[in-house]
């Protein structure tokens, strides 16, 4: 095991670096170290794979924790018309696009399904880090970009769920499925209720005694358990880490916690990247080299159009529109891990997994590209549009600056308010409040017949 390790971190290191010196992202340099120590290039694999696969698996477990740690539901709420709208788009749009080149390929519909899920998710460590190596992190449509992200997490976990379902029972069923999302549903809001009630006040009670190794062990033992109930409820254990972290999002430590928990998702997280890259085949992506272009077609366009689409009709510019869309025009690790899924399960076509990652490493090669020609392509389309559209487009513009005279102070405090003005009107803490006050009123009552006694 630990020459497996030692293979995988020095394989990995060497390769990343390359990589980094080339102004390319880490991940590419992950997967090819994956094809590097695998059992196709060479004939023979350098590493145990079971062993391999068993430390994915919790990598796939810490990303999706830190994913959830990054959920923060008052910036969602703050930009939750483009999030809501931008992303369902995305999504329903890529779906069915993803659908239809399965049905192209005269894929079964079990795995035209899985194809479409893969296709509909960007990755949001790809995205975040060609933004910041843009230079854009400071541009207006970033807050819109990373809550379209979030969304898109959100919905990829419960996906993976359904597809899980869908695939077991080798059938789709409407009713099924309605009761599969109502189960899930009703299971998700009584662990963010109970976990919302119960692990910050426990985190705030303790925190005096916390240090940063006790509590990142807390954090670690908390997501590990809340995997074991989601296993248990008969759902993913991925669900179980991503809620679990969602849960901490909203405790004081929150910030420490995913601060402490970097180094942690990183080494996993690379493993996770090295097993995808074993699983290629270089004589698989020579043989599907035409699939692989149709996929990486259907990406590009695909996330352009609807991400365009979906953050205009969200109220974003037509500027921050393609800006966003450009920006998500590769898939990464939720597709993936959906593949994975897939393989785990069965049901996978055994040339999916190479098509889909091939296609990740393509688009994640040509993002920062693309980014770039985003102000020259609007340049050609507002010059080119009618002039009723161009006025929308500046009258959309100038909105949209009227609305940025709010600070973000103020909108923090209005939704501090908003909050606290929710929270003392609700029925239970009115009952509480009123219980708190007669317990005291009778116990002022019994110290009084004391005292005159």
């Amino acid at each position: 095991m630990v020459h497996d390790l030692y293979i995988l971190m020095i394989t990995a290191g060497v390769v990343s670096l390359l990589f980094k010196l080339l102004k390319q992202p880490v991940v590419l340099g992950y997967i090819v170290a994956g094809v590097l120590v695998g059992p196709y290039l060479f004939g023979e694999t350098f590493v145990d794979a079971e062993n391999v696969e068993a430390w994915g698996n919790i990598g796939v477990l810490f990303v999706l924790f830190c994913i959830g740690l990054e959920f923060r539901l008052k910036n969602l709420i703050s930009s939750g018309k483009v999030a809501a709208i931008g992303a369902l788009t995305i999504i329903l749009g890529m779906m069915v696009l993803g659908f239809g080149v399965g049905q192209y390929a005269e894929l079964d519909m079990i795995n035209s399904l899985f194809l479409a899920g893969m296709l509909c998710m960007s990755s949001t460590t790809i995205v975040m880090k060609a933004i910041d190596e843009a230079g854009l992190t400071k541009e207006r449509f970033v807050k819109g970009a990373t809550s379209i992200l979030i969304v898109e997490d959100v919905v990829a976990v419960v996906l993976m769920v359904l597809l899980s379902s869908i695939a077991i029972k080798h059938q789709f069923e409407g009713a099924e499925l309605i009761r599969k999302v109502g189960v899930l549903a009703i299971t998700l809001a009584a662990w963010f209720i109970c976990g919302i009630l119960i692990i910050p006040t426990l985190l705030r009670k303790v925190r005096p005694y916390l240090n940063d190794e006790t509590l990142i062990i807390l954090a670690l033992g908390l997501c590990l358990g809340m995997v074991l109930t989601a296993e248990e409820a008969g759902f993913s254990s991925a669900l179980g880490a991503f809620v679990m972290g969602s849960i901490l999002a909203e405790t004081v430590e929150s910030h420490r916690i995913e601060k402490l928990m970097t180094p942690l998702k990183n080494v996993f997280a690379a493993i996770f990247f090295v097993s995808v890259g074993m699983l290629i085949n270089p004589s698989t992506l020579a043989e599907y080299w035409s699939s692989i272009l149709l996929v990486c077609m259907v990406i590009i366009i695909g996330m352009i159009l609807f991400g365009t689409l979906g953050c205009w009709w969200g109220g974003e510019t037509m500027r921050d529109a393609m800006l966003t869309s450009f920006s998500f025009v590769q898939i990464g690790e939720f597709s993936f891990i959906i593949a994975s899924l897939g393989t785990s399960l069965g049901v996978l076509h055994p040339a999916i997994y190479p098509i889909i990652v091939a296609s990740s490493v393509v688009t994640t090669f040509l993002t920062p590209y693309i980014m770039k020609a985003t102000v020259p392509c609007y340049n050609f389309f507002y010059n080119h549009a009618s002039a009723k559209l161009r006025a929308k487009i500046d009258r959309r513009e100038q909105l949209v600056a009227e609305a940025e005279t709010v600070t973000q102070s103020e909108e923090s405090h209005a939704f501090a308010d908003k909050a606290r003005h929710a929270v003392r009107n609700t029925f239970l803490t009115k009952r509480l409040v009123e219980l708190f006050i007669k317990n005291m009123s009778a116990k002022d009552e019994n110290k009084s017949e004391t005292n005159d006694n």
